[in-house]
């Protein structure tokens, strides 16, 4: 299989001096709940690096108590009203769904995926995923966490990037290979670990650097949030591509300095940096 390959990064969309705006992209992001309220918010911090205005909205009352709170350090992002979400997805380049949001009531394990719709948490995840990717099929999608561990894979709109844990994959797909199910879905999978691999219906690449700093919380909100960034301005594939490594790439940065020992929020501050560095 191919590796990926760090000159593709030199495609990406990059802004014109004389932009004005809203020229350079907006996106919505949707998560949290009432167990994770900093998933979405690490999403929010990346893309607000990348694109002209994020707009945030969490079916969870004390997630957008909290995000109000960070509106006194962090000012670029609107808080959406759940009741004005559709009004604001309208209006976006691209739409995250998924981090943060729950999809059964504790941390113990269920292996059994129909276990998660009896719950009232895992239920509300699915029904709002649903709802919103049925109803916005032609909005560019980047879907994570508690959106990919609660929905159907019939739900997919066409060209989505899907950024999944081993296990996330193995719950949304069974045991189908990557690049058959994105055949089947006709979207792009960013099937996450140590070799990420980033399948398309047509092809497969590989992206193998990083260390296991990453496998900490929060590190794949980060990841998500840089996506959505890039996918207001650029085409699916490259943006699944070059969010996965330019996120390895900024853990390898912080491997330098501390090892493994580093967290969720120091690659978000990480991310901005290399990706400045690495795209011409």
């Amino acid at each position: 299989m191919n590796q990926f390959d760090p000159a593709e990064l030199n495609r990406l969309y990059k802004p014109a001096k004389n932009s004005s705006g809203e020229d350079n992209g907006q996106v919505t992001i949707i998560g949290g709940s009432n167990l994770f309220h900093g998933a979405p918010l690490l999403s929010l911090k990346v893309a607000s690096k990348i694109v002209d205005m994020v707009f945030f909205s969490s079916p969870e009352p004390s997630v957008g108590r909290t995000a109000e709170q960070i509106k006194s350090r962090l000012l670029s992002f609107i808080w959406a009203p759940w009741t004005d979400l559709e009004a604001y997805i309208k209006k976006s380049d691209a739409v995250l769904i998924g981090p943060g949001f729950m999809r059964f009531g504790s941390e113990k394990t269920l292996e059994d995926k129909r276990e998660h719709f009896g719950h009232e948490e895992g239920k509300k995840s699915r029904e709002i995923t649903e709802s919103l990717l049925k109803k916005f099929p032609n909005k560019k999608w980047v879907i994570d966490a508690g959106s990919l561990q609660t929905m159907d894979p019939n739900w997919i709109p066409k060209n989505a990037i899907l950024t999944p844990n081993q296990k996330e994959f193995e719950i949304l797909f069974g045991k189908t290979e990557p690049m058959e199910a994105a055949r089947k879905y006709d979207c792009i999978i960013v099937l996450k670990g140590p070799t990420t691999m980033v399948c398309s219906p047509e092809k497969c690449v590989e992206i193998s650097n990083g260390n296991a700093g990453l496998t900490k919380g929060g590190t794949g909100d980060v990841q998500a949030g840089l996506a959505i960034g890039l996918l207001a301005k650029n085409e699916p594939f490259l943006v699944a591509c070059a969010s996965s490594y330019l996120t390895k790439a900024a853990a390898d940065e912080l491997f330098k300095k501390a090892g493994t020992n580093y967290n969720a929020d120091d690659l978000a501050n990480t991310v901005p940096v290399v990706f400045s560095a690495k795209v011409a």
